[in-house]
């Protein structure tokens, strides 16, 4: 017995302190074990509290899959192939053999009792899955043969894989090479010296932490992430700026974003443009109303009041859809950046962003050739280019610098000119006048909708209607004409969409067939009906 004092030949006078020996070895040996390792139930069977691992049959789901997609004649075609993985085969294979290659966690091994694991391509695949479609870890078990825990960190493996070896070439910023493609296409659009539109989206954050739930929250009530934007025509994502908690708006998070340090710290090269005559040597964005009057922004009109102004507010509004299209075309290719995100923390969201925005670069380089505007791009490439009023470096080679600006004056500098409200109103005047010169000498909106009622007058003639009902300015695609008014497309079928209220006759109506025409900015229409 530990601390006991069990001498007999000692009498309590020798040793007053041999019953307190006594009883402290007492609760040593029988009650401090139990108070500090409690014992727990004695276990019945091994088996009832260590779960065994199932045998998912891993080589028959990696043999499923490569005969499906990957055999020299799989089950699915090219297309399908595209649509369930969002890209084409040789990109992907070109992915996942580049991550693989450096991730020890992707490749094949074999386990301690020398059985096969998973495949990289089964683990790829799992990725993809679950960016594409939004899935949750354990939903490509039944196909991949994949368990839950395995799935999710093939997708954390696989998203800084991309990140790590594919960051460099798709999220950078432009070359000299790319801001002269940029400056062509958006020149030809009437805005010379765009560089780009630029815009904010919010990605859910389903599963905030409830202490930090206050902050993300926005004025839908719902927490969520930021991602700041540029792009381009081609939706090329250039710039990305995410993890902004959801309370802030796009100018607070202009506030924070990095995308001008270029501009500051002189690493980006200089652009020279003129617009209705004068010169400038600073390209811009497109925005919407929020952002400041700087000389790097230009924004539309809420309410314009003169004929120019109302070309240029559908001309920009047109041409800064580019950044939400961007958005659009991100979300639809990977819906996990769509749902509400799952993950508690906030640096795997961020992780995933940026790889999706990687993975969508890539494919817009894979697939550029086959848009329909492609020719634009082939214009570009082989046709003399003198036309062209933006120039950047002017001709000479432009010398990158690293580290902060030579001086501080300099910085100081760059930073007046950059948010100079002088030279953005004078830029935004030149732009609106070099709009109306391109696109406003052609019919006015007035003798536009003339023309499309006197089209749906005859068209009412010739189908025997009554001439009485005619209704114009409203959406629809029967009958378009070309800016010279010309028609090149008719289609007399009577409309799906079926009864239709008309408010002065009160009366139901059928449409019966319509007329309009088409051009860059807008779209007008008249629509012919009939009293049912």
């Amino acid at each position: 017995m530990l601390f006991e004092y069990s001498s007999s030949s000692e009498s309590a006078d020798e040793n007053p302190y041999g019953e307190v020996y006594r009883m402290v070895g007492e609760f040593v040996t029988h009650h401090l074990p139990n108070t500090f390792f409690p014992r727990g139930p004695r276990l019945r069977n091994v088996n009832d509290t260590i779960p065994i691992p199932a045998d998912r049959n891993r080589e028959e789901g990696h043999n499923r899959l490569f005969n499906d997609y990957f055999a020299e004649n799989p089950v699915y075609s090219d297309k399908q192939f595209r649509r369930r993985f969002r890209m084409r085969r040789p990109l992907f294979c070109r992915i996942m053999n580049k991550v693989v290659e450096n991730d020890v966690f992707l490749q094949q091994r074999r386990n301690a009792a020398g059985k096969l694991g998973l495949s990289g391509l089964q683990k790829c695949t799992a990725a993809i899955r679950m960016l594409a479609y939004g899935l949750a870890p354990d939903a490509i078990d039944e196909y991949l043969r994949m368990g839950e825990t395995t799935s999710k960190k093939s997708l954390l493996h696989f998203t800084q894989g991309v990140i790590k070896h594919f960051e460099e070439d798709y999220l950078r910023s432009p070359t000299d090479e790319d801001l002269r493609r940029i400056l062509y296409q958006n020149e030809m659009r009437g805005f010379p010296g765009m560089i780009g539109s630029i815009d904010c989206m919010h990605w859910e954050w389903k599963n905030c932490p409830t202490a930090w739930r206050g902050q993300y929250q926005g004025r839908s009530g719902k927490a969520s992430l930021i991602l700041e934007a540029v792009a381009d025509q081609d939706l090329w994502i250039w710039h990305s700026f995410f993890g902004i908690p959801g309370s802030s708006n796009d100018l607070n998070v202009l506030h924070r974003s990095p995308v001008f340090d270029d501009i500051l710290t002189g690493k980006a090269p200089p652009i020279t443009f003129q617009v209705n005559g004068h010169e400038y040597n600073m390209g811009y964005y497109l925005t919407d109303g929020i952002y400041p009057n700087w000389a790097t922004f230009i924004q539309g009109f809420s309410r314009p009041q003169l004929e120019t102004e109302r070309l240029f507010a559908n001309r920009q509004a047109h041409v800064r859809k580019d950044v939400e299209r961007a958005f659009g075309v991100l979300q639809a290719r990977f819906a996990i950046v769509r749902q509400p995100s799952l993950d508690y923390d906030e640096d795997i969201l961020g992780d995933i962003m940026k790889a999706c925005i990687i993975l969508h670069n890539m494919i817009v380089e894979d697939e550029r050739d086959m848009y329909v505007r492609a020719d634009v791009l082939r214009r570009y490439y082989e046709e003399d280019l003198s036309s062209l009023t933006a120039t950047v470096n002017n001709g000479e080679p432009f010398e990158f610098q690293t580290g902060q600006p030579y001086s501080i004056n300099a910085l100081l500098g760059r930073i007046t000119a950059l948010r100079s409200s002088q030279i953005h109103h004078s830029l935004k005047e030149d732009l609106i006048e070099h709009n109306w010169q391109k696109y406003g000498d052609s019919f006015k909106w007035v003798d536009r909708i003339n023309i499309v009622n006197q089209f749906a007058s005859l068209l009412q003639f010739l189908h025997g209607f009554d001439p009485s009902y005619v209704v114009g300015n409203i959406a629809a695609r029967h009958i378009l004409l070309d800016e010279d008014m010309h028609v090149f497309l008719v289609d007399f079928g009577m409309m799906t969409g079926g009864i239709l209220g008309d408010k002065k006759a009160k009366k139901n109506v059928r449409c019966c067939g319509s007329i309009g025409y088409m051009d860059s900015p807008s779209l007008f229409v008249g629509y012919i009906f009939k009293m049912s």
